[in-house]
């Protein structure tokens, strides 16, 4: 005998929208206000800074400025203010903890103080691969170095004192800026934010318009001007500089190096922001399967899988053309070969998965010829 029944359970599949983090950066600076020394700030382009870090002049508050006039529309950051003195990288250290402790999810971490050290570059590196061990979230940390002092330095020397700074640096998630014009980082920072370009595209595209707001053009103690030569011999040793071209207005920026290893794939930032991009959602699909036989190691179940874990790249490659103009997505679009599963045991998997970015040209030649060919009348 029995008794009827009837149980109704919704099933959760996956499919809702994943957090967006892309853009979302954590300053950490000397403000001209203590009192919110420590804590962790919410700011909008709506924000009085003057109320929130102090009506004074601060590193903070500057870095902050620029990167809010280069974000752009719907630009938005957070801020953790530090009291002046210290060891350099303790009270960074203990601010970006404090940021992560509560819950503050960023793309990347701006360190305001400049270094000096090739140890101080080492200590940002571990810094960002502990926040990686400890909240598996994937972000990269931005230095500086001090500009020139225009009293005691030319530029042979200016260029001597910092290059011991990442010389010997292996850190593929820290990128290095000299404080040039005093605002440097934080308009790189603003226009790595600016939604007039992908995450994809590097800092060096030129269409996304010119530098705003870039502090005064610096000089040396003979009164030199800063020049491309400058800037070259600064982006080869991988710092991440402005730059300009002749009879052409405004000034750019170079690409936005990361301390990788020499034939590292994550030696521009923006290699390494399309797979974190992907980490980050990969990794909320990887969890939402965890004790799941829905993932096994049947044929019907690793096809289906397939299809579940590729989610993130199927949504990056989606290109659009318009009016004749192709836009193209973050990646290529993924294909069956691109993703595999290795099973170590019956309760371990390994998932491979590759993804493929466009080309991108950073330098340009163009050969021009003439045609002689034609018969006289």
């Amino acid at each position: 005998m029995a008794t009827g029944s009837v149980t109704v359970n919704h099933l959760n599949l996956i499919q809702g929208g994943f957090p967006e983090i892309e853009r979302q950066f954590l300053y950490i600076g000397v403000a001209g206000n203590a009192d919110y020394n420590g804590k962790v700030l919410q700011i909008g382009a709506d924000t009085d800074l003057d109320e929130l870090l102090g009506a004074s002049a601060s590193d903070l508050k500057t870095q902050i400025e620029a990167a809010r006039v280069n974000g752009g529309q719907n630009w938005t950051c957070s801020a953790v203010p530090i009291a002046t003195g210290g060891v350099w990288g303790d009270d960074l250290a203990t601010a970006l903890n404090t940021a992560m402790e509560q819950n503050t999810r960023v793309e990347s971490a701006i360190y305001c103080p400049p270094a000096s050290t090739a140890a101080h570059v080492n200590a940002a590196y571990a810094e960002a691969m502990g926040v990686l061990g400890t909240y598996q979230r994937f972000i990269t940390i931005g230095l500086t170095v001090s500009g020139i002092d225009a009293a005691t330095e030319t530029w042979a020397d200016y260029i001597a004192r910092i290059t011991p700074v990442v010389d010997s640096v292996a850190g593929n998630r820290v990128y290095v800026v000299p404080q040039l014009h005093g605002n440097n980082i934080g308009v790189l920072a603003g226009r790595l934010c600016n939604r007039a370009a992908s995450i994809a595209d590097s800092p060096m595209r030129v269409n996304t318009g010119p530098l705003i707001a870039l502090g005064d053009a610096p000089v040396d103690m003979n009164g030199a001007p800063l020049t491309m030569a400058h800037l070259n011999a600064m982006d080869q040793a991988r710092f991440s500089v402005p730059q300009w071209y002749p009879d052409y207005p405004g000034t750019y920026w170079a690409d936005c190096n990361l301390l990788d290893v020499p034939g590292g794939d994550y030696q521009v930032i923006e290699n390494m922001r399309v797979l974190d991009y992907l980490a980050r959602r990969v990794r909320l699909l990887a969890i939402a399967r965890v004790a799941d036989r829905k993932l096994n190691n049947t044929p019907a179940s690793i096809e289906f899988n397939k299809t579940y874990f590729m989610r993130p790249l199927r949504e990056a490659s989606k290109a659009i053309k318009f009016a004749g103009i192709p836009f193209p997505a973050m990646i290529m679009p993924p294909g069956t070969d691109d993703i595999a599963f290795n099973w170590p045991t019956r309760t371990e998997v390994e998932i491979y998965i590759q993804a493929q970015p466009y080309n991108c040209p950073k330098k340009i030649t163009v050969n021009l010829m003439l045609d002689l060919s034609g018969e006289v009348s």
